[in-house]
């Protein structure tokens, strides 16, 4: 069982893409994981025979667990999975079974011997093939739960995602000509049903919520935030967002004001290398080379942090390109887990929710997390006249035992500098995707 997140002590297997006495190659997809942020599709990390399943469908391992074996043999006789091992199975919370997880969990049908000696009986064909149809059909775990919501039947939809994968926009199309059952709320259900006349509701936590209430417990109890903040002046950004859309259309159709926003902070954390850092033992910080962004996405039941690598150079246009794949990956499950490690820094943006300034909390172990808000024309002095400008807020919190105010200062200077004068985030090409 892979580490996909710093948090991150056990997974659940949702699926096995491959059956024992399967030939894998390295890189083929074993498995789709449920962590506490996401759900992943794991690669052999080796080529040879899938010669046992550890974890079956359904259950638990914590991180380091072998789940599942492959040796260099070639393929022969299938022995049987076992449903079950080291994995502990999720306990029973009260709440209703997931709609995402596959169809079912049981092992393929087998002809062991029975205790009477006969052998056993396959399983029934009604059963078999309504689970192989659900299995057959190529969804997102999101797009799953979306349609189970608004009883969609996923034979109907037609998949637009890679390799006709059905993603969440397939279902959210389909819905809007099709009758919706009563949406279910995704991220929370009740423990037990309330007495009639209760002044309140106690819910049961999603275990992505579990997760990220121990994440920030963890960072807010045990890291010594402090935070600062500073005003730009957007207007120039905005310009040259606009010219860059003009001069290479298609090209730059995904281009956002978060774009302009997340490489200025990947070239400022080069510049003021303070914040890429982690306090890695009471007398040393690491300062990491390299700028790895970590992007928070909204999803249903919570927050995933997909990881833009090398964002300080990446060109603008490919680094667009690279955030929405991400973002999108990240909003209908389908990134894997290398998308997921690694993050240096992370960003998190509440302008599109029309939220003027915030502070949010550190993303540990990292030093420090940017805070955006949204643009809004504002009332400012300009050469002794009072002009309306496009103004933004941006906060950074920052882990006092990695630096101080002045640090925390000279990298938001260092952003708005860059976003004042937005032409130096084009480097030596504006379009070199």
């Amino acid at each position: 069982m892979p580490k996909m997140s710093d948090a991150m002590t056990e997974g659940k297997v949702l699926s096995w893409r491959k059956r024992v006495g399967d030939r894998v190659a390295r890189g083929d997809v074993l498995a789709e994981i449920e962590t506490d942020k996401v759900n992943v599709e794991i690669e052999a990390e080796s080529a040879g025979t899938l010669s046992e399943i550890v974890v079956g469908e359904g259950n638990l391992a914590p991180v380091g667990a072998v789940i599942a074996r492959i040796n260099g043999g070639a393929a022969g006789a299938r022995p049987a999975e076992r449903p079950s091992g080291p994995p502990r199975q999720e306990p029973a919370t009260g709440a209703p079974a997931r709609t995402d997880a596959p169809a079912s969990t049981a092992a393929p049908a087998s002809t062991a011997p029975r205790a009477d000696g006969a052998a056993a009986p396959e399983r029934p064909a009604a059963t078999e093939a309504g689970a192989g149809a659900a299995e057959r059909i190529k969804a997102s775990p999101l797009a799953r739960r979306l349609a189970a919501e608004r009883g969609i039947d996923l034979s109907r939809v037609t998949g637009t995602g890679p390799g006709g994968r059905i993603v969440e926009r397939d279902i959210e199309a389909l819905a809007a000509g099709a009758p919706a059952a009563p949406a279910r709320p995704a991220t929370t259900a009740p423990a037990e049903a309330a007495p009639a006349g209760a002044e309140y509701e106690d819910v049961t936590l999603s275990r992505m919520r579990q997760a990220i209430a121990r994440s920030v417990a963890q960072s807010h109890q045990t890291i010594p935030h402090f935070y600062v903040t500073n005003e730009v002046e957007m207007r120039r950004a905005l310009d040259l967002r606009t010219q860059l859309k003009e001069a290479y259309g298609d090209a730059a159709a995904a281009l956002s004001v978060n774009d302009l926003i997340v490489k200025a902070a990947a070239l400022a954390l080069r510049a003021r290398p303070d914040l890429n850092a982690t306090f890695a033992s009471p007398d040393t910080v690491r300062r990491f080379r390299r700028v790895h962004l970590g992007i928070m996405v909204a999803v249903p039941d919570g927050l995933v942090v997909p990881v833009l690598r090398d964002a300080d150079r990446l060109p603008l246009l490919r680094l667009a390109l690279e955030a929405r794949r991400l973002i999108e990956g990240a909003r209908e499950r389908r990134l894997r887990q290398d998308d997921f490690s690694g993050a240096t820094f992370s960003i998190s943006n509440l302008g599109m929710y029309d939220v003027t300034m915030f502070s949010a909390i550190i993303n540990g172990p990292q030093a420090g997390i940017l805070a955006i808000g949204r643009i809004e024309e504002r009332p400012v002095v300009r050469d002794g006249a009072i002009v309306a400008r496009p103004m933004m807020a941006l906060t950074v919190s920052v882990d006092h035992r990695v630096t101080d105010g002045v640090g925390a200062a000279a990298f938001l200077a260092e952003m708005k500098r860059l976003l004042e004068h937005p032409v130096l985030l084009l480097g030596s090409s504006a379009a070199n995707a």
